[in-house]
């Protein structure tokens, strides 16, 4: 089997979404392939590829040049400017999954990862108000965007979900909520599977990756946090759920 093969699938995002679990409850079954390490980070590179004229050997390296499925998990994928336009290029054939996860408790998580990485020293509280404006100190290569500090933006559904159906048809995505691979793995593993037509597992042990850590937090959640990330992703909500179709009540009654 060639090496130079596509790739067939990617999870796509959301970061903080449940795509670790996912990952590893793929990487699991026997007509799936992954890499060895969750997040390729191959199209939103933007030093060591030259996206006019793309090398794709080292990203096809990653895998075993056999029959399986080729699918990997780089979360960023769905936010970072030009990723989904790159991958569109490499393959128009690529299926897309998706988990989302509520966006405020998307935000609160991902800025728990930051400071307990130490990428962070700012409270939660400042990071989602004046610290938006570090926006602008990311990679020139996309501005507007960051990797570490975008806590609120990576929360904005509907926009991404409008890209992203520009440049893939419908039928290839799957939009599944992060609580049904919680509390549902065995018919949320079944569905994607069915999506990437291979055989689902006859049972599956339920499994969480990447929890917070445990240490103390400068911050918390205040109800005041929630109120204003409530009414920043109030209209976008109500986009991502008319484009998914999928219901966010069990997001959005908690914004109260």
């Amino acid at each position: 089997m060639s090496g130079d093969r596509k790739v067939d699938f990617l999870v796509a995002g959301v970061q903080k979404g449940g795509t670790s679990a996912l990952f590893e409850y793929l990487r699991e079954l026997p007509g799936i392939q992954m890499p060895a390490v969750k997040e390729a980070h191959f199209f939103d590179e933007e030093q060591a590829v030259d996206w006019s004229n793309p090398d794709y050997s080292a990203y096809h390296a990653l895998f075993a040049p056999d029959d399986r499925l080729r699918g990997e998990a780089t979360p960023i994928y769905i936010y970072w400017p030009n990723a989904l336009e790159r991958i569109a290029r490499y393959n128009r054939a690529m299926k897309i999954i998706l988990l989302f996860r509520d966006p405020v408790q998307r935000a609160w998580s991902h800025w728990k990862m930051e400071y307990a990485k130490r990428k962070e020293t700012r409270p939660f509280a400042w990071c989602i108000r004046e610290g938006r404006e570090r926006m602008m100190d990311g990679d020139p290569a996309a501005p507007g965007h960051h990797r570490v500090f975008s806590y609120v933006e990576r929360g904005f559904y509907g926009v991404q979900v409008a890209r992203l159906f520009t440049l893939f048809p419908r039928e290839q995505c799957l939009l599944l909520r992060s609580e049904a691979l919680q509390h549902e793995p065995q018919a949320t593993i079944t569905e994607v599977c069915r999506f990437l037509d291979v055989s689902p597992p006859a049972s599956i042990a339920r499994r969480t990756v990447h929890a917070a850590r445990e240490i103390a937090y400068p911050s918390k959640l205040e109800a005041e946090d929630r109120a204003l990330l409530a009414d920043l992703y109030h209209k976008d909500m109500a986009r991502f759920e008319a484009l998914s179709g999928l219901s966010t009540d069990c997001w959005t009654r908690n914004w109260a």
